[in-house]
């Protein structure tokens, strides 16, 4: 679900209309519209007066968490070994330079592992 199908979503649950956020956040009902029609996103300047709006904390809108039926929690069964400890014990005695290297080796392993899965499919 992206950020505009949540705000429809939680609107829907809540019995606000279009017209009724526009009210309380003081965007144009078109603007509200468009999110709807063209499957596009708010402004990040919307956002908080989007969440007040609506009663919801800006993380439930943008992951979804505690909303969103579709939401899955990373780390919902996720647990921490002796073996993650002693990493993270590594990476907290990096030097700057190095954990900006480490941190890009990360995000390239991430891009290859994408493209080698489209490249199988």
């Amino acid at each position: 679900m992206i950020i505009s199908e949540r705000i429809f979503y939680i609107m829907e649950q809540k019995n606000i209309t279009q017209l009724e956020l526009s009210r309380r956040t003081g965007i144009a009902t078109s603007n509200i519209s468009d999110w709807k029609k063209k499957k596009t996103n708010p402004k990040a300047d919307c956002l908080l007066s989007i969440c007040d709006a609506l009663d919801i904390t800006p993380e439930q809108l943008l992951t979804g968490k505690g909303i969103d039926p579709e939401y899955k929690d990373a780390d919902i069964d996720y647990e921490v070994t002796r073996a993650d400890i002693k990493i993270l014990k590594q990476i907290h005695s990096l030097g700057d330079e190095q954990y900006k290297r480490l941190m890009a080796y990360m995000k390239a392993l991430q891009r290859l592992e994408a493209m080698e899965s489209i490249v199988e499919d």
